[in-house]
């Protein structure tokens, strides 16, 4: 989301800057052009002041007057004017007769163009009118600049001034002009983008702490709140009603698990005694009656669901007291612990991975959780075969997998694992209430740490708990 809102914001204000950029820059390109024009104005201006009294033509045989001396004078003055501008700047300009021949021209040989824009100027100047403003010429083009203006005497065009001027000073001056605009672009670009940051940062601070509270409440923290103190105001208050839901979520889940706690609890002591009389009724009647023992049986089974569910409220009530914990020196002690329960099954129940690897977690807690883990690998493993419980580190978790090698579960199974009262319908024979993977979870689930199931090929299960290598936040 930030990346699509700073992308957002970024082509927005590329936009506007490009909207205000471009037409500036075109401004600036059409003054420097016009400044050009205006000179050439002037100059084939003062051309045809001087071309008026010029205007002429010399007879192949001129007698030597007075008057033929002056026109001789005036149009070698012409000539000299021409071209002393042509090797001043380089710009090739000319007087020519209606018919296109030359009065006077520099280069000598140079004549009017017989298309383009030069010849456009050089037919508007013949109707009597300076030649109009011509196309524009930018730094990347190689074009010319051509500017007519006619010679009139008694009211009348006899002649056309006609100046074609190079335009690489010009356009190299476009170019300059435009090097402070694209660099003042640049900076607003990059005022724009550190602000469209910071903007982001502001208005997306509440969502991360959101998303971070919910997913802390997600995983059992039930006491994370939200700080709504900045961000805009629409999220400020739906961070105070993000606070709101969880208080009363935290309060119908903790009347929820005092009165799990409360019933199993109150149900025990009944129990018990139901127990005890069925062990005197038992007395009265003949030894081994099935009736008798099917009923002993039902309700030790009762007694331990009862004590299951007590153990489950207290493992989703209880706050996980973290410690930095040897997870290989762990295991290896439970593996020792239960390592006479798999002999008696005759399974195999071996420790591998890592000798020494630190991580974060409730001794206690994952203790109870790899009890029942292995307690559920070795009860489901056929004798003859093995579980392994190994621990290895990497990307910042502990891990410890238990791999047995019993029938293992469908995809359907391993979808449901770990719900409470499930079991699978393969082994209800086994005994067991259905809660273990499920305190397991819980009291995993209250020190950051998780539970997961697979296939262990080619047959088997496998279950991976993953802990924190590194301490929590604080926050």
């Amino acid at each position: 989301m930030r990346t699509r809102l700073l992308a957002l914001l970024n082509a927005l204000m590329a936009g506007v800057l490009l909207a205000l950029g471009f037409p500036l820059a075109a401004s600036m390109a059409a003054a420097e052009q016009q400044h050009v024009v205006v000179d050439r104005i002037d100059d084939t201006a003062r051309f045809a002041s001087l071309a008026q009294y010029v205007t002429t033509r010399p007879p192949a045989r001129s007698p030597t007057t007075a008057e033929a001396r002056q026109q001789d004078e005036r149009l070698a003055t012409l000539r000299d004017e021409l071209t002393r501008y042509h090797d001043l700047y380089g710009i090739r300009a000319g007087v020519f007769y209606r018919d296109g021949s030359p009065m006077a021209a520099a280069p000598a040989a140079w004549r009017p163009p017989h298309r383009g824009e030069g010849a456009a100027a050089f037919a508007e100047a013949l109707a009597g009118r300076r030649s109009h403003d011509p196309p524009q010429v930018w730094p990347w083009q190689d074009g010319r600049i051509a500017v007519a203006s006619p010679v009139v005497r008694d009211g009348d065009v006899v002649a056309v001034v006609l100046t074609d001027s190079p335009t690489g000073a010009m356009r190299s001056r476009i170019l300059h002009g435009w090097l402070p605009l694209a660099a003042g672009e640049a900076a607003a670009m990059l005022v724009a983008v550190a602000l469209a940051v910071r903007l982001t940062g502001w208005v997306l601070k509440p969502v991360r702490v959101l998303d971070k509270a919910s997913h802390d409440i997600a995983t059992g923290r039930l006491a994370s709140r939200v700080a709504a103190l900045s961000g805009p105001p629409e999220l400020q208050r739906l961070a105070r009603s993000f606070n709101e839901m969880a208080d009363h979520v935290e309060t119908v889940l903790e009347q929820q698990r005092a009165f799990v706690a409360d019933a199993s609890h109150q149900l025990r002591n009944p129990l018990a005694a139901l127990l005890l009389r069925i062990d005197l009724l038992a007395l009265e009647l003949p030894e081994g009656n099935e009736e008798i023992a099917s009923v002993r049986a039902e309700g030790k089974r009762l007694a331990r669901v009862l004590d299951d569910l007590l153990d489950l409220a207290l493992a989703e009530h209880t706050p996980a007291d973290l410690r930095l914990t040897d997870i290989a020196a762990l295991a290896a002690e439970r593996v020792a612990a239960w390592r006479p329960v798999a002999d008696r099954e005759a399974v195999e129940l071996r420790a591998a991975g890592q000798g020494a690897v630190t991580g974060w977690a409730d001794p206690v807690a994952l203790s109870s959780a790899l009890d029942a883990v292995v307690d559920n690998a070795v009860k489901f493993t056929p004798a003859g075969e093995s579980v392994t419980v190994a621990v290895t580190a990497g990307g910042g978790r502990v891990t410890i997998e238990v791999a047995d090698h019993g029938p293992g579960l469908t995809e359907e199974e391993l979808n449901r694992i770990g719900d409470r009262f499930w079991r699978s319908g393969r082994h209800q024979n086994v005994s067991g209430s259905g809660l273990g993977l499920s305190i397991s979870r819980a009291l995993l689930a209250a020190g950051g740490a998780e539970i997961s199931f697979a296939r262990n090929e080619p047959h088997g299960l496998r279950v991976m708990i993953a802990l924190p290598r590194n301490a929590p936040d604080a926050g």
